[in-house]
């Protein structure tokens, strides 16, 4: 990616985004006179920044300056304490530069900031009753009995690792476009739900019966080894057998094909009846393909990071249409793209974002490719 990094830590500043070693390296950089020049006209033509800034007070950009160090990493703090007053002196006139900006130049309402829609987690019970998660909070999770099964610990749920005698009971958890979650079933086995994503699960697993569970969208099992117990993930198209292993399914909809990557471990790919014609194994390292709607698999050795990267926030574009790009985008942002370029959808690119926020993203492709797009809150019309 060819995006200046001072124009990409301006963002991520601005838009809460930033690590504590980007805040330094911005308040170190700041400390040249031509650089301030740079952030003041960055600012004028891409300031999307929180209202609270609009109202510049000193005082506030030091305290909010040194909560960010310290939330980032407290056990530095101490040491960096006395010197972070001087890279708040820089940030605090780098923004009242902003603000004396601001006040010159009055203007309406700006059209070009990007407002993602915020919508909840949900968890639907066996009884269908359905509660949202705020991935903010720690708590207990109950049954329709009200009996505790788990805790939420904010952006992860974990059930109590118990097996049961009787009629197996499900839940089912539904994760939004723009938002991630962890579940930890009761097995141990770990799942990460990608948005957009689905899954359906037992709240305890039945003792010598098969563990299965029903994914839509996206997920990165890490399954718990238990022999006697054979863990299956079923998707709208196919079937994954487990004993213990580590592998990505990616079942979007839109996809024509669904995706199961093997990172760890060996998995039975079968569709339909468990039958030698119309099954296959992985080995780690490859990915096994199934075309919608056919019943034929294909495999190829791929490199298992491209496929996984979006547990860790990042988005990498292999060969991809621009049209595949935006989707991508839409579940990762929860934002809506209009794409009013038909020729564009069609073209190919190759890029990788890190923890970017998508104003970054934006002005890479524009930037790097002469994009042009307008923004209406959550909505990037493409021209």
């Amino acid at each position: 990616m060819t995006v200046k990094k001072s124009e990409q830590v301006i963002v991520k500043f601005i838009t809460n985004q930033a690590s504590q070693e980007e805040i330094e390296w911005l308040t170190v950089w700041l400390k040249e006179d031509e650089n301030q020049i740079v952030f003041k006209e960055f600012v004028k033509t891409n300031y999307a920044v929180d209202s609270s800034l609009y109202s510049f007070d000193a005082a506030s950009v030091k305290k909010e300056l040194s909560e960010r160090i310290q939330k980032e990493n407290n056990v530095f703090v101490k040491r960096r304490f006395s010197s972070y007053y001087k890279y708040a002196a820089v940030l605090v006139l780098a923004f009242g530069c902003f603000f004396w900006y601001k006040n010159l130049n009055p203007a309406p309402e700006k059209q070009n900031v990007i407002v993602p829609r915020e919508d909840a987690i949900v968890l639907q019970y066996a009884n269908k009753d359905e509660e949202t998660i705020d991935a903010l909070e720690t708590k207990n999770i109950t049954d329709q009995d009200g009996n505790i099964i788990g805790k939420q610990e904010k952006n992860r749920l974990v059930y109590n690792k118990t097996y049961t005698n009787g009629k197996l009971s499900y839940n089912s958890i539904k994760i939004p476009y723009g938002k991630k979650f962890e579940v930890e079933l009761s097995d141990g086995t770990i799942v990460h739900l990608n948005s957009g994503s689905q899954m359906s699960y037992p709240i305890q697993f039945g003792k010598n019966q098969g563990r299965k569970v029903h994914v839509e969208g996206e997920a990165y099992f890490e399954v718990a080894k238990d022999k006697v117990h054979p863990f299956t993930v079923n998707t709208n198209e196919l079937a994954v057998e487990v004993l213990g292993t580590k592998f990505n399914v990616d079942t979007y909809n839109e996809r024509i094909s669904t995706d199961i990557v093997l990172v760890e471990g060996s998995v039975l790919l079968y569709k339909g009846a468990k039958e030698n014609k119309n099954q296959m194994f992985l080995k780690p390292g490859t990915k096994g393909s199934l075309v919608k709607s056919q019943n034929t698999f294909a495999t190829e050795q791929v490199n298992t990071d491209y496929y996984t990267a979006w547990m860790k926030g990042s988005l990498i574009f292999k060969n991809a249409s621009f049209e595949d790009i935006i989707r991508k985008l839409e579940r990762q942002y929860n934002v809506t793209f209009i794409n009013k370029n038909k020729t564009l959808g069609k073209e190919i690119f190759n890029a990788r974002f890190d923890n970017e926020p998508i104003e970054v993203v934006l002005k890479y492709f524009s930037d790097s490719y002469k994009i042009d797009y307008k923004i209406d809150r959550d909505k990037i019309v493409i021209e």
